[in-house]
């Protein structure tokens, strides 16, 4: 009996054991796969996540991403000088891509990149192949802001038309290539719309300070502008807001800011999440292409307009729908990419 009981006790201790070894196996598996989780790394510009533009958009392309198992992280640059540093950080996390969020993050980009060559890299609204060391490792994701710039010109154009003696005006950011091909698309589509009205431009020099954008604005209103298009991020909701406080429509940029109220006649859209979940999505399965450049326009709906205001005429959407179509059959030509 005493010999079967050891027997027994020696079959239930093995038992135990085997049993821990399998549930550190299957923990060890867990950690690993854990560790393994693709990850990827969001780095914005100064505008930050409330800028309900393309800070936000970039940041909604990074939750696409997470839904189907990335693991994410978003670092908010306050400065220009946090560029370099905020970038770093990312590649140090170990992150398999590391995303920047605008034109101006260029050098940064391309400092940080040349670095770390056996990183990979996206970078939102920048022509990689014009980067001075041209790092092979980093993606461009760019825009035919041009396009969207067009649609709401048009639709601004023919409300204008309707208004004897009036103007449209537009408040940029900063002169550069993606703000501009936004302004220059939208004076050509109201011109194309109303071939004699005149088309007011300013920048403000900043992308942040909303009371800089807003006096603008009521500088272009005071001249007649009957629709201003806002061009600037969290600065231009500023140029927004002077269209409510005056009583003439607003255009929103980037994101869809219809929410805002029915001053907002429209907004020009990009998908910025789009293409920033593609980039992430394109890395996860080592098929990201850099030293390239991406291009989203009217043609795969990488651009488009928003909803309409309550106070559109249907004249006025039927109008510009014709215009998007034949935008995406390609029928529309001579669209400019910069501002005179």
């Amino acid at each position: 009996m005493r010999k079967r009981w050891l027997t027994l006790a020696a079959l239930a201790v093995a038992t135990v054991l085997l049993a821990s070894v399998f549930a550190a196996m299957r923990g060890s598996s867990a950690s690993a796969a854990h560790k393994a989780a693709f990850s990827a790394c969001l780095v914005t510009d100064i505008g930050g996540l409330n800028d309900k533009s393309f800070n936000h958009l970039a940041f909604v392309g990074l939750q696409t991403a997470e839904k189907s198992g990335v693991k994410g992280r978003v670092i908010q640059s306050k400065s220009p000088a946090d560029y370099i540093p905020n970038l770093k950080a990312c590649v140090q996390s170990g992150a398999g891509i590391t995303i920047g969020v605008g034109f101006l993050m260029d050098s940064a980009m391309d400092t940080i990149a040349t670095s770390f060559p056996n990183s990979k890299f996206a970078i939102v609204d920048d022509d990689v192949t014009f980067m001075k060391h041209k790092p092979k490792n980093v993606a461009g994701l760019l825009f035919k802001e041009q396009e969207a710039g067009y649609l709401v010109g048009y639709a601004a154009g023919l409300w204008a038309k309707s208004h004897s003696g009036a103007a449209v005006g537009s408040v940029g950011g900063l002169k550069i290539p993606p703000v501009d091909r936004y302004i220059a698309g939208y004076q050509f589509g109201a011109k194309k719309a109303d071939p004699g009205l005149n088309t007011l431009n300013d920048y403000s020099q900043v992308f942040v300070a909303q009371a800089k954008c807003k006096e603008k604005a009521l500088n272009q209103i005071a001249q007649g502008s009957v629709v201003e298009f806002q061009v600037a991020g969290q600065c231009g909701l500023g140029v927004l807001d002077a269209a409510h406080s005056k009583n003439v429509f607003g255009v929103g940029v980037d994101a869809d800011q219809g929410y805002l109220g029915p001053w907002v006649m429209t907004s020009a859209l990009k998908k910025v999440d789009v293409a920033v979940n593609s980039a992430i999505t394109a890395a996860k399965g080592g098929k990201l292409q850099g030293g390239k450049d991406v291009t989203f326009g009217a043609k795969v709906n990488g651009v488009g307009y928003g909803k309409w205001s309550p106070k559109v005429p249907a004249s006025i959407k039927t109008a510009v729908a014709a215009q998007f179509a034949l935008l995406k059959a390609g029928k529309i030509k001579g669209i400019p990419a910069t501002v005179k």
